[in-house]
C-alpha cells in the first residue's frame, strides 16, 4: 500500500487526482499504475486501469487470479467491473470514496450475488494517508479558481 502512496504522489506533482495502484502476486509487484486521465485523455486511465494494463502484459494474459489490487481509493464501477474481469481475488483500498465508490460506498460491487467472480476487499487501509492527499489537491485545486 505504501507503493501505491507513492504512485498517487506521481500524479499529483502531474497535475492528475492522487490515486495510485499495484498490483501483487506471490508477492511480486506484476504491475503499477496511476491516474492519468487528464495527460493521455484518457476517461479510462485510472490507476486502477494501468495497474490492471501493465499486469496483464507482464503475465502474458487478461486474467490475474490470485493477484492483490492495492489502491488509494475506493474503486469506481468502471473499475470495479474491470477487477472482475481480470479475476482480481482481492482488493486492499485506503479511503472510501462516497461520491463513487462501488465497493461499499454508493455500489457494492465485489458482493453481487448476480455476478460470477468474488472479489474478497479490505478498506480503511492507510486511509488517512490516502484521504489527506485527495484534500489536499482539491483544497489547492479550489485555491487556484
Amino acid at each position: 500500500m505504501q507503493r501505491a502512496l507513492d504512485l498517487a504522489r506521481r500524479a499529483q506533482t502531474e497535475g492528475e487526482v492522487p490515486v495510485g495502484a499495484v498490483v501483487v502476486r506471490d508477492g511480486a509487484v506484476l504491475g503499477e499504475g496511476w491516474n492519468c486521465p487528464i495527460a493521455q485523455h484518457d476517461a479510462s486511465a485510472h490507476a486502477e486501469i494501468q495497474a490492471l494494463r501493465a499486469a496483464c502484459r507482464a503475465v502474458g494474459n487478461y486474467r490475474l487470479p490470485g493477484a492483490t489490487l492495492y489502491v488509494t481509493l475506493e474503486p469506481c464501477a468502471m473499475c470495479a467491473g474491470a477487477i472482475g474481469h481480470a479475476r482480481i481475488g482481492r482488493v486492499v483500498y485506503g479511503a472510501d470514496d462516497f461520491r463513487a465508490g462501488a465497493v461499499h460506498s454508493i455500489f457494492s460491487v465485489f458482493d453481487e450475488p448476480r455476478l460470477n467472480h468474488r472479489v474478497e476487499h479490505v478498506g480503511g487501509v492507510l486511509a488517512e494517508e490516502s484521504a489527506a492527499l485527495l484534500r489536499t489537491f482539491f483544497r489547492a485545486r479550489r485555491a487556484m479558481r
